[in-house]
């Protein structure tokens, strides 16, 4: 589930008889748990607080295996319009390559696993690293790259900006 229903095994357990705490309990662990709600029918959703003209909409119900880090990372790159090919897009407009490290990526992922907001985190994760070099490389002409580390993911400093050759030697 995802945390999408938190409490939902509870429910679950108490149709099915599991304990869930306590002395002599049936249930330990987080697999354990993920067992439980793969046992989830429309009656469990209606106790847990879903209204029935909701419940009959949905045709089939089943529970989905919490995504792991590196799974959130092949979201982040993978997919035709994944987020990490979004943002290396809007910097092309601007003449701008991108380019993410892979710890970078590992970072955002786990922050996002650890929120427990699974893919639809990752977005607000990369906006908190982004926010900044985002509005500022617009403005600057000579920036050729911009790369996104670890340390930027968790706000311990900026992305690393690459000026052109012209301007790094008006600079010297």
């Amino acid at each position: 589930c995802g945390g999408a229903f938190a409490g939902l095994d509870k429910v679950i357990a108490r149709r099915t008889g599991h304990k869930m705490v306590g002395f002599g309990s049936d249930l330990s662990g987080k697999a354990d748990l993920e067992q439980i709600l793969r046992h989830v029918e429309p009656e469990d959703l209606l106790k847990y607080g879903l209204i029935p003209e909701l419940i009959g909409r949905l045709p089939v119900v089943c529970t989905l295996d919490e995504l792991t880090q590196e799974q959130l990372v092949e979201i982040l790159t993978r997919p035709k319009n994944a987020l990490c090919r979004q943002y290396k897009k809007f910097f092309k407009m601007e003449k701008v390559e991108l380019s993410f490290t892979d710890e970078a990526l590992v970072a955002v992922a786990r922050i996002a696993n650890e929120r427990g907001t699974g893919a639809r985190g990752l977005r607000s994760v990369m906006e908190a690293a982004m926010l900044e070099v985002m509005y500022e490389v617009p403005s600057m002409d000579d920036v050729v790259e911009v790369v996104i580390t670890e340390d930027a993911v968790l706000g311990r400093s900026e992305p690393i900006v690459v000026l052109s050759e012209e301007a790094r030697k008006k600079e010297a």
